[in-house]
């Protein structure tokens, strides 16, 4: 008999072990859950939060454009950014922006008219030039070319693979062209964009970066270049005639028909970016500045 009781006594013992561990278990199961659930809930307040400031940014920035283009009759520069620290009463952190004149880059889509039959020759060559600016196959353009026209005929062996047969609608499509890499669209990345007008190439001299003012005549040498970009800083470009002013383009630019110049820019990037206690927003827009259309948006 006090055998059976010790056995019993053990098990009741056991049992009771076994039922604190396991209420145990759901108790720190039940405060991770709470706890992780109410991270989760912060950090997605936090996130909406942060999406209205970089929205905000956005807005500030369409608006600033919208202004600046209707009482001027240039833009200048091709980029630029401003940082804001806890720009409201509410909000204690760090908004960033970034404003970019895509009319100030290369339009890759130009180098085939807007028919999709017929090569815009003067910007393929213009292409062409920039490719050996910055050290990379001029055979890129071909590609080019045949990733954007109708037809199915290669300018080389295997460029017709897959074509899309229609203009890129973001420069993240050179990815996917045959025979480009990720180094050749690294490099291309800040020269490029997709933006603008087909019917010819058509650059803001008042924003573009040396390789892409290079890129506009074989006359233009790296110095002559550096002095559009010197004179600029001072007396940016209100209209395409004083180019004339910068020392080498007295008489004559060089720049072939087909080619246009420009002062003022009309297609804008933005990124506005929110960053407050380690979690950060952003967006990634292009809008037109004259009629405030948005052509591309992109948020994280």
């Amino acid at each position: 008999m006090i055998h059976s009781l010790k056995n019993q006594h053990g098990m009741a013992l056991v049992v009771t072990l076994l039922a604190v561990v396991l209420i145990t278990a759901l108790v720190v199961e039940f405060s991770y859950g709470v706890y992780t659930g109410t991270s989760n809930l912060y950090n997605w307040r936090d996130s909406q939060r942060l999406s209205l400031m970089a929205m905000s940014g956005v807005h500030v920035s369409a608006r600033f454009l919208s202004e600046k283009l209707n009482s001027e009759t240039y833009s200048y520069p091709g980029s630029f950014e401003f940082p804001a620290e806890n720009p409201f009463d509410d909000f204690k952190g760090v908004l960033l922006i970034r404003i970019e004149d895509e009319n100030a880059k290369f339009n890759v889509n130009a180098v085939v008219y807007p028919n999709g039959k017929t090569k815009n020759e003067a910007a393929y060559n213009a292409l062409r030039r920039l490719l050996k600016i910055l050290g990379l196959d001029e055979r890129i353009a071909d590609r080019l070319v045949d990733w954007i026209d109708l037809d199915s005929v290669s300018e080389l062996t295997d460029s017709e693979r897959e074509a899309k047969n229609l203009p890129l609608h973001s420069v993240d499509e050179l990815l996917l062209i045959p025979g480009l890499t990720k180094n050749d669209y690294t490099t291309l990345l800040p020269y490029v964009t997709v933006y603008g007008a087909r019917d010819n190439l058509s650059i803001n001299i008042n924003g573009a970066e040396k390789p892409v003012l290079r890129c506009l005549s074989d006359k233009i040498t790296d110095e002559l270049a550096q002095r559009v970009i010197d004179f600029r800083k001072n007396n940016p470009f209100q209209e395409t005639s004083d180019l004339s002013k910068v020392a080498g383009f007295e008489r004559d630019t060089g720049i072939p028909p087909g080619v246009v110049v420009g002062v003022k820019g009309e297609n804008f990037s933005i990124k506005s970016a929110a960053d407050s206690g380690g979690v950060k927003r952003i967006i990634e827009t292009v809008l037109n500045a004259k009629n405030g259309k948005i052509a591309y948006w992109k948020e994280y």
